[in-house]
């Protein structure tokens, strides 16, 4: 076993394939989420103004994003959108797409932690003689952000595992790296395996730093 694992891994040195696409998936992974947080919070303030133009944008923009597949949205990115303009550059395409697409499912988490605060909170800060604008920024978002939390932990290791189809268009991810290496090596078994196993390791270690971080907040609460 181990001098299979050699062969397939170790020689001619296929293994330095996988930090490479390791890396290539956790920066569009970091700054998708990055853009879709940004798009979240608009599209979310969208659809809890008194716009009815602004609410109607953003349940287009959510219904739409969130109605068609991830891999299909990437390619109309590529191919569609992109290509025809001579941007070509893979991995941009693939931090825009995916940050479009995490948008939409921030857009409902904000949503969701904002309109789950206690309207007497909005009530309070009015009172106290704060705009709607301050009272939001203030009172509401800091609690509606700790509310979030925990949703959007869950989507940011979801972008980091739906990444995988980012070789849909050619990007060397780690899913890719590791399809190079069971091309080359005829051998799938121990290539996707530890792919599967990398980002096994991904997850579980995301998911006990956001462990921690929403601990240390609910201390701050009590404190």
């Amino acid at each position: 076993m181990f001098a299979s694992f050699y062969d397939v891994m170790i020689a001619k040195g296929r293994w330095m394939l996988i930090p490479r696409g390791l890396g290539t998936t956790l920066l569009i992974a970091f700054f998708a989420v990055l853009i879709g947080s940004v798009l979240g919070c608009v599209f979310a303030l969208f659809k809890i103004s008194k716009s009815k133009v602004l609410n109607c944008i953003s349940a287009v923009y959510t219904t739409i994003i969130r109605g068609i597949p991830m891999a299909t949205q990437l390619m109309i990115f590529y191919f569609v959108i992109f290509s025809p303009m001579g941007v070509n550059n893979a991995v941009l395409v693939a931090i825009i797409a995916f940050g479009i697409n995490s948008g939409a499912y921030c857009t409902e988490i904000f949503r969701a932690g904002i309109q789950g605060v206690d309207k007497g909170q909005m009530e309070a800060g009015r009172s106290l003689g704060l705009s709607w604008n301050q009272t939001l920024v203030k009172i509401v978002l800091p609690q509606a952000i700790k509310t979030s939390l925990p949703t959007y932990t869950s989507e940011f290791i979801t972008m980091i595992k739906e990444t995988s189809v980012a070789s849909f268009i050619a990007v060397a991810d780690l899913q890719k790296s590791c399809d190079n290496i069971r091309n080359a090596t005829y051998n799938a078994w121990i290539p996707l395996l530890s792919c599967a196993a990398i980002y096994l390791c991904l997850t579980l270690g995301l998911t006990k730093l956001f462990s921690i971080l929403e601990k240390r907040m609910a201390k701050s609460d009590r404190s």
